[in-house]
């Protein structure tokens, strides 16, 4: 018989609060009744992808229609779309999709927070989110009393924005509906990126922080610009990260690696390829994101430093990071630099378990990079995608 998991000792209240479902989105009793549930580990062939239609998804649905999974002589259906990070985790958890495209910070709560047994394999890409503000917002301390979006409470969009709020003066408050919110404050609320940009053309919140193409959606709208890029405070962080099921990295390690050779060698097609890359996620091409061409092309081949910097969205030009860029390899440090971030960062319900963690020690467990090592191998070397050779860095954060 199988044991219950830990996962069943994850509340509704709990669940509603990761989320933020009951602000975000309507439909989701199912996903609610179903946090319970324990599927038992399945030898299954076939690559399922679940990603949500943001530009951090690119290298695995990339290496879906490219045919990278099929070269690696590997079965993989079309990716299945979710509509909110608690929707794709829930999704995974109940084994619907076996490699996702997760937020780190979230990663870090699903083994943790609530014990579910996943394993990061890889970086999906880095930088590709921002701070998008009412055209009327000019500075981070104009934010002063008023509301803003973020995706996800275990976001580094979360965790960004509040570094960004503290450095200008404001408190980062967990607004709950009637909340006032004081000047000296910001309140804190979570949408799904849909509803942001409506939310935001409306003129009901003053901004919020998310991946792309949504940032650059508000711009082509006219209805917001960006204040400041997440790449340009923390410089090549990863947004997403390359999620698996613990067993099938220990239990089938050769079928692991090829679906990270898959995601490796779509990055270097991606990094290469950003007009095409554009036209394969839009509604012109291979319709995976509600977008047209002209809104992603901005995304990934729209890299005007100047502008940007005349802006104040870039306050680093010597970094010289790119809007959304791809490389695969999950740096421990970052993944270190991250947990004590996320220990100085609120969140909408108590974390003593973050709280307890040894960022090291943790870092070891919940990553294995080893995948990437022996990937990287086959398409250059780390030099391929401008790592250095001994795959080492030091996390640069300037707010």
């Amino acid at each position: 018989m199988v044991s219950p998991h830990p996962i069943s000792r994850l509340t509704r209240r709990q669940w509603l609060r990761y989320s933020g479902l009951v602000a975000a989105s309507m439909g989701t009793t199912a996903v609610l009744n179903s946090c319970a549930r324990w599927q038992p580990p399945v030898d299954d062939p076939v690559v399922r992808v679940g990603y949500l239609p943001i530009t951090d998804a690119s290298a695995l649905l990339a290496a879906y229609d490219k045919g990278f999974y099929r070269a690696e002589g590997l079965e993989a259906s079309r990716p299945k779309s979710y509509r909110s990070w608690a929707a794709i985790a829930q999704g995974f958890m109940d084994r619907e999709v076996n490699v996702i495209h997760i937020l780190m910070p979230t990663a870090i709560w699903m083994r943790y927070g609530v014990q579910f047994p996943g394993r990061v394999v890889a970086w999906n890409h880095t930088n590709g989110s921002a701070l998008t503000v009412l055209p009327t917002v000019n500075q981070v301390t104009d934010l002063g009393g008023r509301s803003l979006a973020i995706p996800s409470w275990y976001s580094i969009h979360n965790v960004v924005l509040q570094m960004l709020l503290r450095h200008h003066g404001l408190t980062p408050m967990i607004q709950k509906p009637g909340d006032r919110v004081a000047a000296d404050q910001v309140g804190l609320q979570v949408l799904s990126p849909l509803d942001m940009l409506d939310a935001l053309q409306l003129e009901a919140i003053a901004g919020y922080i998310v991946a792309e193409p949504y940032n650059s959606a508000a711009e082509t709208r006219q209805s917001g610009k960006i204040l400041r890029l997440t790449g340009d405070v923390w410089k090549d962080h990863a947004c997403c990260v390359v999620l698996m099921h613990d067993d099938d990295v220990q239990n089938r390690p050769d079928w692991t690696q090829r679906i990270v050779n898959a995601v490796v060698k779509a990055q270097q097609w991606a990094q290469w390829n950003r007009p095409e890359l554009a036209h394969l996620l839009s509604q012109a091409g291979g319709n995976y994101m509600p977008h047209s061409l002209a809104i992603l092309e901005r995304v990934l081949t729209h890299n005007d430093h100047d502008f940007y910097r005349r802006q104040g969205a870039i306050q680093h030009p010597e970094w010289r990071s790119r809007r959304v860029d791809f490389q695969p390899y999950p740096f421990p440090s970052y993944t270190e630099a991250l947990i004590k971030a996320c220990q100085t960062t609120q969140f909408a319900e108590d974390v003593p378990w973050l709280n307890s963690l040894d960022p090291t020690q943790s870092a070891a467990e919940l990553v294995d990079p080893s995948f990437v090592r022996q990937a990287l191998d086959s398409v250059g070397g780390p030099q391929a995608f401008g790592l250095a050779l001994d795959l080492n860095r030091t996390e640069l954060i300037q707010v």
